[in-house]
């Protein structure tokens, strides 16, 4: 899909927000790599917008600030409407996976949750090491594919159609089987 000409590159958006949340914590690139776990250098390049955060870099720089991932794209953006066109929900793809995520109801200061629809190609696997915020609230829904979810070291092998409610206290891991990928609504509180 095209980007409008008026709507400002999203990476450009996140390197922006990213960059003035760790001015607003006080924190040095150090500090932040320290915190992450990511290395000075690729904070640099991501807060310069020079490269596109991974899912998981952008998954560490969420929970060093304490946010959902999807919260810490949300607030790259401008303003939140109450109605969103598809036009107007955001789309970001992961450069190293692919994987693709559109914020069909994005998080807002008012509202406490927020709907993905995802797309995970496949023979892709994503780690998250921590959530953003412990005990965040989820419901997954498989549409299509097959989809292996791994909840604190238990896994879950769906398939479509099946919900998988949980709340995040620890690391998660998302993959999908070589031929098969996954499309998944993620409904997170």
């Amino acid at each position: 899909m095209e980007k409008s000409p008026t709507i400002p590159d999203i990476d450009d958006r996140l390197a922006r927000r990213l960059k003035g949340l760790r001015l607003a914590a006080g924190w040095s690139l150090d500090d932040l790599a320290a915190r992450a776990g990511v290395s000075r250098a690729s904070l640099s390049r991501i807060e310069n917008a020079e490269v596109s955060a991974t899912a998981a870099v952008l998954g560490r720089l969420a929970a060093a600030h304490g946010l959902p991932m999807s919260r810490l794209i949300a607030l790259a953006e401008e303003d939140f409407a109450a109605r969103l066109r598809p036009a107007d929900q955001p789309v970001w793809t992961d450069p190293a996976t692919g994987f693709r995520r559109r914020q069909l109801s994005p998080p807002a200061a008012t509202l406490g949750g927020e709907v993905l629809d995802c797309e995970l190609p496949p023979a892709t696997r994503i780690d998250y090491h921590q959530p953003p915020r412990p005990g965040l609230e989820h419901h997954l829904v498989l549409m299509t594919g097959r989809l292996r979810v791994t909840v604190e070291g238990t896994p879950h092998d769906l398939e479509p159609g099946d919900c998988l409610r949980y709340r995040l206290h620890g690391a998660s891991r998302f993959e999908t089987t070589p031929a098969e990928g996954a499309r998944y609504h993620l409904f997170i509180l």
